[in-house]
């Protein structure tokens, strides 16, 4: 053992606590209020931040599923709010890459092209179709969106440019 005298800085054992102790078993149950408890009484009368009987953690569980559902609507919002921007810069990407080729129609559809692709590529797309159609240019641009990680679509839109006819 150590120096000290017995019983030294221990806490005076009263009660069903020294009787327990005493008879080196667990507490009776059915003896007074918080029976079956190896210290006896309830955790709020023991202070030792226990959780009272019949609380069993059901708040933390849905908090936690409120928590997870809020963020599982976040994820989704952004994943619509990717998907309809990317939408958005296809659209742009097609419209100006046609109006940027019907400008070189005249000088045939290699040319009207290849200005079409070089500015919808400017504009984060990839041409992917490109007709001459009398004066009128026909393009189809697509831009690769990844709305949520491991979740590739692609956006796809279509425009056509040629001189006014009246």
């Amino acid at each position: 053992m150590t120096g000290r005298p017995r019983g030294a800085g221990h806490r005076c054992r009263t009660g069903r606590d020294a009787d327990r102790r005493a008879g080196g078993g667990r507490a009776v149950a059915g003896r007074g209020r918080g029976a079956g408890h190896e210290r006896g009484g309830s955790a709020q009368a023991r202070g030792d931040g226990a959780r009272p009987a019949g609380e069993h953690g059901g708040a933390t569980v849905c908090l936690l599923a409120v928590g997870l559902a809020f963020v599982m609507v976040g994820l989704f919002g952004a994943a619509v709010g990717a998907a309809r921007t990317a939408r958005q810069q296809a659209r742009v990407a097609a419209d100006f890459g046609a109006l940027a080729g019907a400008g070189q129609a005249l000088l045939g559809e290699p040319a009207a092209c290849g200005r079409a692709a070089e500015i919808a590529g400017a504009n984060g797309g990839r041409l992917l179709a490109c007709r001459l159609d009398g004066l009128d240019l026909l393009v189809t641009a697509e831009v690769a969106v990844t709305p949520l990680p491991g979740l590739a679509r692609v956006a796809t839109a279509s425009a056509r440019a040629g001189p006014v006819r009246g």
